[in-house]
């Protein structure tokens, strides 16, 4: 029907002014997505979805209130109501997985392992969650990256009371806890698992900062994505696509490969950081394009980087067709896609890559299927509330295996909410 289909206004009904910034997202399916961010928090909201100058369905909404903006400090006491109204599942598999490997955990003696062990890799922070207040120490002097983990741990703290919990998070790309045998492991929290080592996988920072900033300084997230999937199936560019850094040395093979057979696949870098720079076997270096541009071709190549490529998320909310790597390497999501199913799989070393882009353009109707199981699998199982729900379940079943009080530590700096907010609030929770 187009973007211009339906108007949507949103409203606080009591107030003057009502500071929400609105946008109408088309799935180009004939299903839109609205989205709105609030600067404010209100009483109650109107919104109204219009045809013209006519209601559509049971339109205009009221959301009964108290409705809080993301800065509202306002935690709703009883996990159990939180978790209800969010309807984040019962179990998550991935977590039963990773914290199989631990069956207790003792927080005083991981406070002195876990720096001893790990303290010198240069990006790690140990963190005390202790009556909804979050607590830090770091380690090492590239740390730049707690700021995500900060982010998300006050955001939820605003949103829930979080249980006390104890707990170190690796900020580097690889995983840590590498030990074959069960005796002393460690738990450490990372972004990225691999079938080598026994981390805690959590949502990837990219994938968190895309949900905690939508509408605010990101462009590229889950819905954005969902409104710039480029043309139909039929009109797209049947070249095989890739674009990035020179991270890995399969990624060197692809753009070779590209260079060979120009018509089957367009791989290029677009900066060179890593490997030794040839132009002759690997230039040239191209532009950035807008990842949204990504989706004009019909067969996107998706391959690691320094670990997981953290782009999959985007890359099945498409709908392109995505071939991806073998790979020892995980997301929090992985290990409920299905190869042939949610993406067409290919050898690590890349040597059935031709074979497998031959057969999605002679299997057209199946591989436009695998891109729409994809699709749906993303739009069902990667948008924010899932991250808000992994995280929230994966600290709380975490903190069920305590069995020492959770501290706060020497060294240890209180995290403080952002206090720039221009609207306070007043939580109707707090006496």
């Amino acid at each position: 029907p187009g973007e211009n289909t339906f108007q949507v206004k949103i409203t606080a009904p009591d107030e003057q002014f009502t500071r929400v910034g609105v946008q109408v997202l088309d799935r180009k399916d004939g299903s839109f997505l609205v989205r709105y961010r609030m600067y404010a928090s209100y009483k109650s909201l109107k919104i109204e979805v219009k045809i013209g100058d006519k209601h559509v369905a049971k339109s205009p909404y009221i959301l009964k209130g108290p409705v809080y903006h993301e800065n509202c400090d306002c935690p709703q006491e009883e996990s159990s109501a939180w978790l209800e109204e969010m309807n984040c599942p019962q179990t998550i598999p991935q977590i039963q997985r990773d914290l199989a490997n631990f069956p207790i955990v003792d927080p005083d003696k991981i406070a002195k392992e876990i720096p001893q062990r790990f303290g010198q890799r240069q990006s790690l922070c140990h963190y005390t969650v202790k009556d909804n207040e979050v607590y830090i120490k770091t380690y090492g002097e590239h740390v730049g990256f707690r700021i995500f983990m900060d982010a998300i741990l006050l955001s939820l703290t605003r949103k829930v009371k979080m249980p006390d919990v104890e707990f170190f998070v690796n900020l580097g790309d690889w995983p840590l806890e590498k030990r074959k045998s069960p005796q002393n492991l460690h738990p450490i929290f990372s972004w990225c698992g691999s079938s080598e080592s026994k981390d805690i996988v959590m949502p990837t920072y990219d994938l968190t900062d895309s949900v905690l900033e939508t509408m605010g300084r990101v462009s590229l997230d889950m819905m954005s994505v969902q409104a710039n999937t480029g043309p139909s199936w039929e009109d797209k560019n049947t070249t095989a696509f890739w674009r990035g850094r020179d991270s890995r040395k399969e990624r060197l093979e692809l753009v070779k490969l590209s260079r060979k057979y120009p018509e089957i696949i367009d791989a290029a870098f677009t900066n060179f950081f890593f490997f030794k720079h040839d132009e002759s076997l690997y230039g040239p270096i191209v532009k950035h394009i807008s990842f949204f541009d990504f989706f004009k071709y019909k067969y996107q190549i998706n391959i690691d980087g320094t670990v997981a490529a953290y782009r999959l998320p985007y890359l099945l909310a498409g709908n392109s067709v995505v071939l991806k790597q073998d790979s020892i390497y995980y997301e929090h999501f992985y290990n409920e896609l299905q190869p042939w199913k949610h993406y067409i799989p290919f050898k690590n070393d890349l040597s059935d890559l031709l074979e497998k882009i031959q057969w999605a353009k002679e299997h057209d109707e199946e591989a436009k299927n695998i891109a729409k199981s994809g699709q749906e699998f993303a739009r069902n199982n990667l948008m924010g509330d899932h991250i808000f729900c992994y995280y929230f379940k994966l600290f709380q079943e975490y903190a069920s295996l305590q069995v020492s009080e959770p501290k706060i530590r020497d060294g240890m700096e209180k995290v403080q909410q952002p206090d720039d907010d221009l609207f306070p609030c007043t939580c109707h929770r707090k006496k």
